[in-house]
């Protein structure tokens, strides 16, 4: 037997470790981890590698009990199976109680976007009556020009971006690409980078782009802030997140005429797959708008 707390020290070390997973998933994973093995301590008193099977679908019945939905226990039991299946490799349990657990069937929606309108009314909010003002326009206007996830947003460096040629080089999911930049986004980056960012790094050897009142890189969760500030500024009550931006650039780009493939390597999809569901969204709003119009719908 070993104890729970240091099975899951273990299995943070491999998550960063062999398998090098994103800090999102370990942050997730092991919080997950940590929730089950407080419950089977409370309601079992066994350790995590001494859990069978029957207790993990004990503890997901509770999970079912107190609300959580499907998306989140599916989450749960991803971990389950990631964190038993290491286990099972160290030969440190001699069955894994995880290998038949199913993830619960979730509906799928598909991605919420901004019209165009709220896009504009959004990239309209941040002031350039200072510093953080000229930043926050040339993040926002960056995001909806290029469709950047926000971890590559935030990783962008100086030297990724050239203003002369109007593109910025971005790096994610172990690839590179170069996506243009519209006018607008480029005067924004202009006059941050030449007027303001100077004003604001920290050190002269800082590299970062775009960087915080410290004059560090700027954070995941700093930049989800700013979004949420101009997003209740705007009175937009759409739900907006940073991949919110990803999602409407995406969908106003096919809406427009741009193929599929072209928004692929935009947005540095592996698969074309994920990339159709910006049809699909385009879709429902030509068959909601003949709903609502036609006269016989």
């Amino acid at each position: 037997m070993v104890q729970s707390s240091e099975s899951l020290k273990l299995y943070e070390s491999y998550l960063r470790g062999e398998r090098k997973s994103s800090d999102n998933t370990i942050a997730s994973y092991m919080r997950d981890m940590r929730q089950l093995a407080d419950y089977l301590d409370f309601h079992t008193e066994l350790q995590l590698d001494q859990a069978g099977e029957r207790d993990l679908v004990a503890y997901l019945d509770y999970l079912r009990r107190d609300g959580k939905s499907p998306a989140t226990i599916s989450r749960h039991i991803a971990a389950m199976k990631s964190f038993y299946r290491r286990l099972l490799v160290t030969g440190d349990i001699e069955s894994n109680p995880a290998a038949s657990l199913v993830s619960e069937k979730q509906e799928k929606r598909l991605p919420q976007i901004l019209t165009s309108k709220e896009v504009e009314l959004l990239l309209e909010q941040p002031e350039c009556t200072d510093a953080k003002g000229y930043r926050d326009r040339a993040m926002l206007e960056t995001l909806y020009a290029t469709g950047m996830r926000v971890t590559e947003l935030i990783s962008l460096n100086v030297s990724d971006v050239s203003l002369t040629v109007g593109v910025v080089r971005c790096r994610g999911r172990g690839k590179e690409r170069v996506i243009p930049l519209y006018s607008k986004a480029v005067k924004a980056l202009s006059e941050y980078i030449e007027f303001i960012r100077p004003q604001m790094v920290s050190s002269s050897d800082e590299e970062s782009l775009f960087v915080n009142v410290s004059g560090g890189r700027m954070t995941r969760q700093g930049f989800w802030k700013i979004v949420k500030t101009y997003q209740a500024k705007a009175h937009i009550e759409k739900d907006i997140t940073p991949h919110t931006l990803r999602h409407s650039f995406a969908a106003h780009l096919l809406e427009n005429g741009a193929d599929l493939r072209s928004i692929q390597e935009m947005l540095g999809h592996a698969d074309i797959a994920s990339t159709h569901i910006y049809a699909q969204i385009i879709d429902k709003q030509l068959k909601d708008i003949y709903n609502k119009a036609h006269p016989r719908a």
